[in-house]
């Protein structure tokens, strides 16, 4: 994938979308009922205190063979959320580094922690809490899919690194050869 010389990932993704008064709107009550899941879905893993051993396992997709989906409008609300600098270039943010390490990790933590997608919001290694893990993800899932049917939006549902690269060919400038294939 190529990357415009000088073009910052994160900077461009934050004003790659331009929107009409009336979409800016809509989208904004979008991303409210988006929240809404969201908010729903913290209180529901609060409420079952799963076990959280701030290992960042969670995080090392490759290592623990953890792929993480998520749809196109929560990866747009993460991408807002700044990158480590030092993580912010192609060698972490190509789909195949993305594939083996999410690039918000930092020293074990999660520096998009406030934007993060249903999955990392759902997911614990608390085998006790794998029961519940599922019907969460579910009903939230559910919940999204309304979301985007009210809305009008296509339904986009990929891994991170998916959503990454495409970003990627976003800002390329119209390169013929920068192609994202789905995989879903």
């Amino acid at each position: 994938m190529i990357v415009p010389r000088g073009t910052n990932f994160q900077r461009a993704a934050s004003d790659s979308l331009h929107f009409s008064r009336a979409a800016r709107m809509s989208q904004s009550q979008f991303e409210q009922d988006v929240q809404s899941v969201y908010d729903w879905v913290d209180a529901e893993v609060a409420a079952a205190e799963p076990r959280c051993e701030i290992s960042g396992r969670c995080c090392r997709f490759r290592d623990y063979g953890h792929r993480l989906y998520l749809t196109r409008i929560e990866a747009d609300i993460l991408f807002r959320q700044p990158l480590p600098d030092e993580h912010d270039t192609p060698a972490h943010t190509e789909a195949a580094a993305v594939d083996q390490v999410c690039p918000y990790q930092k020293n074990g933590l999660c520096t998009g922690r406030e934007k993060r997608p249903l999955g990392c919001r759902i997911y614990f290694c608390d085998p006790s809490f794998d029961e519940r893990c599922c019907e969460i993800t579910e009903e939230a899932i559910s919940r999204l899919k309304q979301i985007h049917e009210r809305h009008n939006r296509p339904w986009e549902y990929n891994q991170l690194s998916w959503f990454f690269a495409q970003r990627t060919c976003e800002l390329s400038d119209g390169d013929p050869g920068c192609r994202v294939d789905s995989k879903s």
